[in-house]
């Protein structure tokens, strides 16, 4: 059997095992999606977003890309955020990235790897923005993972920079936007800083009146 044979195979195995635990468990999910999280992760295949909450498909609603970032030009991103606020109306965003990110990794050393520099470039921007904190810094594990927690939490910035997300907050919608951060070594999840829910918590000059 090829690997990707057994892929199906294995696809056969968990949706009888399902069926077998709760008959109608795929006729109720296909019904309607209404989930109150939205998750903006990073594509690393060691951070699966719904078995780290231990949440159902159809209770997470998920966007990852690598290094977990939020760019407004990346219609993507902000398609995903539009139709996560404005339609499923979900009450919590959370960027949550993740120590030993490579691609935060492959930002700080400055390697050239091609099409991806344009995307680390943001990366950068944040190290630079922050360069009097990163340059306190020696231990090359710490700093990594201290430029992983400051570009979550540029990343929650621009969620709460959105018109998207103020727009939601100006028509009296719930809504918090979270920084997290998970660590592969022990699976937990950490909160980088207090939820953003209303226009007043950012700074002025971003505000969308």
């Amino acid at each position: 059997m090829s690997d990707l044979e057994s892929l199906f195979a294995n696809n056969i195995k968990w949706a009888d095992n399902i069926k077998t635990q709760n008959p109608d468990y795929f006729s109720n999910l296909a019904k309607q999606q209404a989930p109150e999280y939205l998750w903006i992760g990073c594509s690393d295949s060691r951070v699966p977003a719904n078995q780290i909450v231990d949440l159902a498909p159809g209770e997470l609603f998920v966007h990852r890309n690598v290094a977990n970032m939020v760019i407004h030009t990346d219609l993507n991103c902000m398609t995903v955020l539009n139709y996560a606020v404005e339609i499923l109306k979900v009450k919590h965003v959370m960027v949550t990235g993740h120590y030993g990110c490579g691609g935060v990794k492959a930002a700080l050393e400055n390697r050239k790897l091609g099409l991806i520099d344009y995307w680390l470039r943001n990366i950068r921007d944040v190290y630079f923005n922050n360069k009097a904190i990163m340059d306190e810094l020696t231990d090359t594990d710490e700093r990594l993972n201290r430029l992983c927690e400051l570009n979550v939490l540029q990343q929650v910035d621009n969620i709460a920079h959105s018109n998207i997300v103020q727009n939601a907050w100006a028509r009296g919608q719930e809504l918090s936007v979270h920084g997290w951060i998970y660590d592969i070594h022990d699976g937990i999840l950490h909160k980088l800083r207090s939820p953003i829910d209303s226009a007043e918590q950012i700074p002025e000059q971003y505000r969308l009146y």
